[in-house]
């Protein structure tokens, strides 16, 4: 009972211990220097005279205020990164072998605005980059949070985040620039494989960190590569919605995955010609998206097609499959292909949580030949 407790308290810890803001002024809450105090525009626009705590600017940035015209998360204030517009600052990374991963929130500007595009928002460190757009409608709110991940770097290393606007229109005066707004860096440990999952982070409970504002989830756009994924040892092959327990139904624990599009990856490494058992739960997210889904579980060669249909009110059910590992390092996928939405318009999909790999039930291999040894020397001894 007490490896138990300490197994099941440890995650949380070390989450709780990951998880200090490393930025100064994330939520820009914190205005800039000499503001013009007569102003009635939500948009202040920033110049030399003005300093923004705990960041430095170039090009053309201005200050943000909700208002009627514009939402903003908690009704609070912003920056619209314009044309050429660079916000950025450095903070120092705070113990060795952790991942470092950012969650930012994206609004749009002045909903009056006609836009013939939108500007793009362009994440870079030193170990990364990533470019993110607002994109609709993945929820009811105005405004998008994104995970993506930044690097990983040594205790006391000086960190440089620098995040700018690009637009690929050269008619720039039709342009919508975007407003940036609550930032948070989460630090992630390096995760140790339990005797009950050969799955790292099978209950998806590694990933960006949630903010005030993100009730409509965490976007994660494709990340290829394991390495470089915001959700810890997951890749992830289109869009997925990372949801929490407190905003969504999640089948177990704090955190899940909705595919949106596409799918979610990883690999294990396993006993070539052994037989395993993978086991996970598929649901709804309690956000009113009325669907029949189906999603495909792929483990090496061996493909199953599972079936969940959703009234859209948060419900889910248990799956598994069993397989014979073809290969020392073994692929599982979750795919969905269908794209599902709700009467709003709102794009949504099946959760996969609890994802479990185990050895099949059974004895294994080598123990059941130590038996037959031990019980044919047992028959030859009585027998002599």
């Amino acid at each position: 009972m007490l490896l138990q407790l300490q197994i099941f308290i440890l995650p949380l810890l070390l989450l709780t211990l990951a998880s200090a803001d490393l930025l100064q002024n994330p939520s820009f809450e914190s205005p800039p220097s000499n503001l013009p105090k007569d102003s009635k525009s939500p948009f202040v626009l920033l110049n030399k005279n003005n300093t923004i705590p705990g960041w430095t600017f170039e090009g053309t940035v201005l200050y943000v205020t909700a208002d009627e015209t514009i939402s903003l998360p908690n009704n609070g204030h912003a920056v619209q990164l314009g044309e050429d517009g660079i916000i950025n600052q450095t903070f120092l990374a705070s113990a060795d072998h952790l991942r470092y991963v950012l969650t930012l929130t994206i609004a749009p500007p002045d909903q009056n605005q006609n836009c013939s595009d939108n500007a793009d928002i362009v994440i870079s460190a030193p170990d990364s980059k990533g470019v993110f757009s607002l994109k609709q409608p993945y929820g009811k709110e105005t405004w998008e949070s994104y995970g993506h991940y930044l690097g990983s770097w040594g205790d006391g290393e000086s960190i440089n985040l620098v995040i700018h606007s690009q637009a690929d229109d050269s008619n720039t005066s039709s342009i919508c620039w975007p407003v940036i707004d609550e930032l948070l860096i989460k630090s992630m440990p390096k995760l140790v494989q339990g005797n009950e999952n050969l799955l790292l982070n099978g209950g998806f409970e590694y990933g960006p960190e949630f903010l005030s504002s993100s009730t409509e989830g965490i976007l994660i756009e494709p990340a290829p590569s394991v390495v470089q994924s915001p959700l810890q040892e997951w890749s992830v092959l289109g869009t997925v919605n990372y949801i929490d327990s407190k905003h969504f139904f999640v089948p177990q624990g704090n955190a899940a995955i909705e595919i949106v599009s596409t799918g979610i990856q990883t690999s294990a490494s396993l006993k070539e010609g052994s037989s395993y058992s993978l086991g996970f739960t598929l649901g709804d997210a309690n956000n009113s998206c009325v669907e029949d889904f189906f999603v495909a579980a792929q483990a090496g060669s061996t493909v199953q097609n599972f079936t969940l249909p959703s009234k859209g009110t948060g419900s889910a059910k248990k799956f598994s499959m069993k397989f014979k590992a073809d290969s020392s390092v073994t692929t599982i996928s979750f795919l969905s292909f269908a794209e599902s939405q709700t009467k709003d318009g709102i794009l949504c999909g099946p959760v996969v949580d609890d994802v479990v790999l185990r050895v099949s039930s059974g004895m294994k291999p080598d123990i059941q030949w130590t038996l037959l040894v031990i019980l044919y020397f047992a028959a030859f001894l009585t027998f002599y």
